[in-house]
């Protein structure tokens, strides 16, 4: 949602409601023309190109319901960037590596090439699913190492500073504030 997207070196205030807000690293692909029903070998050629998310997630919002949007929708909840890096840039839409600071200690490191599903196949499936068009952020899913799987539990608190980084992609920077 528009409200979720925040860029570089944002400030994300934590939501009130929530004692339990988690860091999850992903890719995010970014829809460059309209894709509807589009078979798996020609999905790349609708993508424009790959950028960094942070899905910021209330986990204690998020379990209220089956429904799990409540902890994914607060203000700043998905900041994204620092650019857009095309295809041809980025290489191999199964070789983009990705990790996440905290405070300056890795806590997620991966690559594209451990997605349960690949690029191409999100950009299909999806499609069946609804129309795509230019300008949709589609984010990934996240590698292992998020907070709330972890011993003990590890929540964002007021001065955490977090990045997203990428050799591929750049580096995303996000302070927490509450």
């Amino acid at each position: 949602y528009r409200n979720a997207l925040v860029g570089q070196d944002s400030t994300v205030t934590l939501p009130a409601a929530s004692r339990k807000v988690d860091y999850e690293a992903e890719i995010a692909f970014v829809i460059g023309r309209r894709a509807k029903d589009v078979a798996v070998d020609d999905a790349l050629d609708h993508v424009a190109g790959y950028t960094l998310l942070n899905d910021l997630s209330a986990r204690d919002l998020q379990f209220l319901t089956p429904q799990w949007m409540p902890g994914k929708v607060f203000d700043g909840s998905a900041p994204c960037g620092p650019c857009l890096v095309t295809p041809d840039e980025a290489g191999e839409h199964d070789s983009i590596t990705i990790s996440l600071e905290l405070n300056g200690e890795q806590m997620q490191a991966s690559h594209t090439g451990d997605l349960i599903f690949p690029v191409p196949e999100l950009v299909s499936r999806l499609s069946e699913w609804m129309t795509l068009e230019p300008g949709d952020i589609v984010s990934t899913g996240t590698p292992s190492g998020v907070g709330s799987a972890r011993k003990p539990r590890i929540w964002l608190e007021d001065g955490d500073d977090v990045e997203v980084i990428s050799p591929q992609l750049g580096r995303l920077r996000t302070r927490i504030a509450r």
